[in-house]
């Protein structure tokens, strides 16, 4: 059985749209513009490529990160990693061409079949959607949260509102920056 692991860039107060510039937010590219760099603060970005068997995306994040993450070097691992994108309206014509294998899978019932399978770790970047729809349905296994020390308010969330039982997380890996970032990696207890 695959580990199902979301990674993410958050705000203190849960916000997770729009961190590296994307348009449409108000507070967008708040985690460069906001919180001075420290590469060892992204040590985890590297480690996560290294590890991962195959990542998992959203629509909406597939279609930002397909068109500029195939060419960009820091990316180069997930470049031949298989990827599974979640869509009920995606289709094959909509799939970039040089981005390696991908699948597109209709359902969460799809996820928790491709989690049954052989390989490495499944990561999902991004996919704030995705990321409430999978944790409501008890199929992430790992967090691997980048916290920035900032209130952003307004904006797109990492963890779903929905009415339901209590998660619990087992805090597994822990490291505070002189920059104010939080590396917060938690079990989850199923």
């Amino acid at each position: 059985m695959r580990t199902l692991i979301s990674t993410a860039f958050v705000s203190l107060d849960g916000v997770v749209e729009a961190p590296g510039g994307e348009p449409g937010y108000r507070n967008s590219g708040w985690t460069f513009k906001d919180v001075d760099f420290l590469p060892e603060a992204y040590a985890l970005k590297g480690r996560e490529q290294k590890e991962a068997g195959a990542m998992l995306l959203g629509r909406v994040s597939y279609e930002a990160f397909s068109p500029v993450w195939p060419d960009m070097e820091d990316f180069a691992d997930y470049k031949v990693m298989p990827k599974y994108v979640v869509s009920t309206t995606l289709t094959e014509d909509d799939l970039v061409a040089d981005w390696g294998d991908t699948t597109i899978l209709r359902s969460l019932d799809d996820v928790a079949a491709l989690k049954e399978t052989e390989g490495g770790p499944l990561i999902v970047h991004g996919s704030a959607a995705l990321n409430r729809s999978l944790s409501d349905a008890g199929l992430i296994d790992r967090y691997h949260l980048l916290v920035f020390p900032l209130l952003l308010g307004a904006g797109k969330r990492l963890f779903s509102d929905t009415e339901k039982d209590t998660q619990k997380l087992k805090l597994v890996e822990h490291e505070v920056y002189a920059n104010g970032l939080q590396k917060n990696v938690f079990d989850v207890i199923h």
